[in-house]
C-alpha cells in the first residue's frame, strides 16, 4: 500500500512539474509577444538568472523548513543582517574570505536561534520567526546606522562573484546551481531528507520511529539560516553593498515559490525542483512587469493572487486524492 501511495505521489509531482514548465513556456511566449526586442536577449536572460540566484538560495532552505512542517518569515531580515555584519569596516579589514565566513555564521546563528525557540522553547514557528524578522532587521539598522555600507577596495573578490562570467554566466548563478544540487541530494538521497519528510508528515509517528523531532526541527531552521548567509554573499556581490534594506519581502517570494512548486504548507510533501520552477515563474513575472513598464504595486497584487490560487489548487488536489 505504501509503495502504491509513493508511486502515486511521484506521478503527481511529475505532472505538477510539467505544469510548471508549461507555465514558464507560456510566460516566455508573453515576453516574446509584448517586448520581443528586450526579452529575447542574452543580457535579459543573465538578469533573470542573477535575480533568481539570490532568492533561489533562500528558497532551497525554505523548502526544507516547510516540508518539515514549519515556516520561516525571517529569511529576508536575516540576509540583510548578515550582509550588514559582513560589510562593517571591522569585518572587511580581514578580507573577502572572512567576510563570506561572517555572513554564513551570522545567518546560521540566527537560524539556530529560530530553531531553538521553536523546537525547545515550543514557540509557534510563525511567532518565533516573526520576532526574528523584527529583531534582525532592527539590529541591521542599528549596526549600519540606516546607511548603506560599501565594499571597500581590496575586497573585490566578493564583487567578482557577480562580474566574473564563465560561458557568459556570472559565477553567482553557478553558486546558486550548486546549492540547488546539494539541496536536492540532501533531500532525496540522505537520511536527513527522509527524516524531514517524516517530521513534516507526522511528527508523532516520526518520534515513535526513533527520530529526535526537536533536534531535527532545530537543524532545519539552522539550514535555512545558512542559506540566508550564502544569499547575503550573493546580494553583496550584485550590489557591492551591505544594507538593512536588503531582502525586503524576500520571505514572500520564497514562500510563494515553494507553494507554487507543490510543497504542502502543512508539511510532509514537496520537492526542490518544484520550488525552483515556482521561483523561475515568479522571477519571470517580475521581469515581464519591469520590461513592460508596469507598476510595482500591480506586481505585488499579481503575486498575491497567484499565491491564493496555488493554495486553493493544493486544497482541491488533496480532496481529490482523499476521495
Amino acid at each position: 500500500m505504501n509503495g502504491v501511495l509513493s508511486l502515486a505521489g511521484r506521478r503527481f509531482g511529475e505532472a505538477r512539474h510539467l505544469g510548471l514548465v508549461a507555465a514558464l513556456v507560456l510566460l516566455a511566449i508573453v515576453g516574446l509577444v509584448t517586448v520581443p526586442d528586450n526579452f529575447a536577449t542574452a543580457a535579459n536572460l543573465v538578469s533573470i538568472l542573477s535575480l533568481a540566484a539570490t532568492i533561489g538560495v533562500i528558497t532551497v532552505g525554505m523548502t526544507f523548513v516547510i516540508i518539515g512542517g514549519g515556516i520561516d518569515l525571517s529569511v529576508g531580515a536575516i540576509m540583510a543582517l548578515a550582509s550588514v555584519w559582513a560589510t562593517t569596516l571591522a569585518t572587511q579589514a580581514f578580507g573577502p574570505f572572512i567576510m563570506a565566513v561572517c555572513a554564513i555564521l551570522v545567518g546560521t546563528g540566527a537560524g539556530l536561534v529560530n530553531g531553538l525557540l521553536i523546537a525547545y522553547g515550543r514557540m509557534v514557528p510563525f511567532i518565533a520567526t516573526l520576532a526574528m524578522l523584527v529583531a534582525a532587521r532592527g539590529l541591521a539598522q542599528r549596526m549600519s546606522d540606516r546607511k548603506t555600507q560599501l565594499i571597500q577596495q581590496g575586497n573585490e573578490a566578493v564583487v567578482a562573484l557577480s562580474t566574473t562570467r564563465v560561458l557568459g554566466i556570472p559565477l553567482l548563478v553557478y553558486i546558486f546551481a550548486l546549492v540547488v544540487a546539494a539541496g536536492w541530494v540532501v533531500l532525496n538521497r540522505t537520511t536527513f531528507g527522509r527524516r524531514t519528510y517524516a517530521v513534516g508528515g507526522n511528527p508523532e509517528a516520526a518520534r515513535l520511529a526513533g527520530i529526535d523531532v526537536r533536534r531535527h526541527t532545530m537543524l532545519l531552521y539552522a539550514l535555512s539560516g545558512f542559506c540566508c548567509g550564502v544569499a547575503a554573499i550573493l546580494i553583496m556581490a550584485r550590489t557591492t553593498t551591505g544594507s538593512s534594506t536588503h531582502g525586503d519581502l524576500y520571505e514572500l517570494d520564497a514562500i510563494a515559490a515553494v507553494i507554487i512548486g507543490g510543497t504542502l504548507l502543512t508539511g510532509g510533501r514537496g520537492t526542490i525542483i518544484g520550488s525552483i520552477l515556482g521561483l523561475l515563474i515568479f522571477t519571470l513575472i517580475t521581469n515581464l512587469f519591469i520590461l513592460n513598464g508596469l507598476n510595482t504595486s500591480d506586481q505585488l497584487v499579481a503575486k498575491g493572487l497567484i499565491i491564493v490560487v496555488a493554495v486553493l489548487l493544493q486544497r482541491r488536489n488533496l480532496k481529490e486524492r482523499a476521495t
